[in-house]
């Protein structure tokens, strides 16, 4: 049975047919440990010489950019991450300098350490990384996790976090302002409510509902939803909802929109897998991704990976995925064009094409509770991880 919080997402159905074994991870930090992987070709290019220093951050119980944050405090330096790693996991990560010149020396807190590893000729981008190797212990799980052998059969799901996990709701702040419904984005951002959040946050939020007293709750907005903070005082200064959403950072605006793109994402492969699409093979037709990442035309013989849209204002029709993608627009009330948003272009967003299937390397588990595997960039740890565990709450789970 698939679980609610799935379905709210887009996720519908499960890829392989595994029963699940259950349990929990997550239940200690060090029980989820995740290492970022570069090319080689990169890895090769770190010299000692001189240019842009590059670093390994290792971090726990504090996210990529708190930590970043924390550096520059003490040391005065701007690093640039290749990818973001989450307070809930032990991390390692490649860290890069914007400007020429020397290295700092390493240092640690109880948080995070920065070690030194070298110099590149130009900084670290995001495609410099390939992806991640995940170490996980699933906690309180049944027997037969060894039996297990269809990592290679996954569908490549948007995970929770992309949709705000315990309070799915950012995919809804960006359908809202697709449809230039600005009150209802700055309603979703303040007053949405979910199960599986907090008492404390729930309260709150349902007082935010009383539009006509913003002014009496401004100071017990905790200092931690800042979001809420900074559109709730927006809106009791100006009661322009527009005004609200534009004083969102930029590239939150951008993932709200990014978000619902991936809730249609989800849905499109959930539509086309029950409909008996076969999304793991490419066939004549297809658009794909060939082994250096570049998009093209399905070619006989060449190592190429079948690719879904991933619906803009530029959306590309002809794919036999388009029937489901047609449908499932139409149920949403969106259209293509509603992602060129002349009211807020900054946010508008073209789409493209995504991989339907998870490339999952290095697969292995131990002693029936640990797991261990390698995904490609753009790759959910979790959606693996609900085909081998079937959580019937994926929240209680700690995903």
């Amino acid at each position: 049975m698939i679980p609610d919080l799935d379905s709210q997402i887009g996720i519908t159905v499960y890829s392989t047919q595994f029963t699940g074994i259950g349990g929990k991870i997550r239940v200690q930090s060090k029980d989820f440990e995740v290492t970022e992987l570069i090319s080689e070709k990169i890895q090769n290019s770190i010299n000692d010489q001189s240019g842009y220093a590059v670093y390994n951050l290792k971090k726990k119980k504090i996210d990529t950019n708190h930590a970043l944050s924390g550096i520059f405090r003490q040391k005065g330096i701007r690093l640039k991450a290749l990818g973001l790693k989450d307070a809930s996991a032990i991390t390692e990560q490649f860290v890069c300098s914007g400007n020429k010149g020397r290295a700092i020396e390493n240092f640690s807190t109880d948080k995070y350490s920065l070690e030194h590893l070298g110099f590149v000729k130009k900084p670290l981008s995001k495609k410099d990384m390939i992806g991640n190797h995940f170490k996980l212990k699933i906690t309180g799980c049944q027997s037969g996790l060894s039996d297990f052998t269809e990592h290679n059969k996954i569908l490549n799901f948007y995970g929770y976090q992309r949709f705000g996990s315990k309070r799915p709701v950012t995919h809804l702040i960006g359908k809202a302002i697709l449809q230039r419904d600005f009150k209802k984005a700055v309603d979703l951002i303040l007053s949405f409510t979910s199960s599986y959040d907090s008492k404390e946050n729930t309260e709150i939020r349902e007082k935010l509902s009383d539009v006509e007293n913003y002014g009496k709750y401004l100071d017990k907005v905790p200092l931690q939803m800042d979001i809420e903070r900074m559109v709730l005082k927006e809106m009791i200064e100006h009661g322009e909802p527009i005004r609200a959403i534009r004083i969102i950072p930029v590239s939150l605006r951008r993932f709200y929109v990014q978000a619902y793109q991936s809730f249609i994402f989800n849905q499109s492969l959930s539509t086309a897998f029950l409909d008996g699409e076969d999304l793991f093979e490419a066939q004549s037709g297809d658009v794909c991704f060939d082994s250096h990442s570049i998009i093209g035309k399905y070619g006989k013989g060449s190592d190429q990976r079948l690719a879904l849209p991933f619906v803009g204002y530029s959306y590309y029709k002809k794919t036999r995925f388009d029937f489901q993608i047609s449908k499932i627009l139409e149920r949403e009330e969106i259209s293509p064009k509603d992602f060129f948003i002349k009211e807020m272009q900054e946010v508008s967003s073209e789409g493209g094409f995504r991989h339907a299937a998870i490339r999952c390397s290095d697969y292995e588990s131990h002693c029936d509770d640990v797991v261990e595997f390698s995904l490609s960039r753009g790759s959910f740890a979790t959606i693996l991880l609900r085909e081998i565990m079937k959580p019937a709450n994926p929240m209680l789970a700690c995903f």
